[in-house]
């Protein structure tokens, strides 16, 4: 795990290009899945029917939503990245999303920051982050993500 205080945009202008965050591991069960499922209404076999993703899923059991891993993001930030004197932090969007693999259900996952671009707006700071998700025991990323954030100050 890497943990990083940010103290001023000073500090977060530094980070350009370099790895700042390293979240826990978070397991994704079959539980976490339905409760996303029930959520979003999307219900697809692929993700809510263990029997017959064993039966008839090119995985062998049920996979996470690609949305559910986005979902997470955010958790996995404010896990491992904090905002010194910051009024508040909004989401901003994605600019780029990639699935590179499925989250087979017993998956843990863990995210990776990286700072990409620091921008000043109107009371406060535009960060961009790459967001790669890796799956325990994995060579290959769940996802890779641009993801975007505005951190304004107090």
């Amino acid at each position: 795990m890497l943990i990083t205080h940010f103290k001023d945009s000073l500090e977060l202008k530094d980070s350009i290009g370099k790895d700042v965050g390293i979240s826990d591991w978070l397991l994704v069960d079959q539980e976490r899945i339905n409760q996303f499922a029930k959520a979003t209404d999307d219900l697809q076999w692929i993700h809510t029917d263990p029997e017959r993703a064993a039966r008839e899923s090119p995985f062998g059991k049920t996979i996470a939503h690609g949305f559910l891993s986005i979902s997470l993001i955010p958790h996995f930030m404010y896990s491992c990245l904090f905002f010194e004197h910051s009024k508040l932090t909004v989401n901003y969007g994605l600019n780029k999303v990639r699935f590179t693999s499925p989250v087979l259900v017993g998956s843990k996952l863990r995210a990776i920051f990286k700072t990409l671009q620091v921008t000043d707006v109107n009371k406060g700071v535009q960060i961009e982050w790459q967001v790669s998700m890796e799956i325990q025991g994995q060579e290959k990323p769940a996802l890779v993500a641009s993801f975007l954030i505005v951190v304004y100050h107090e």
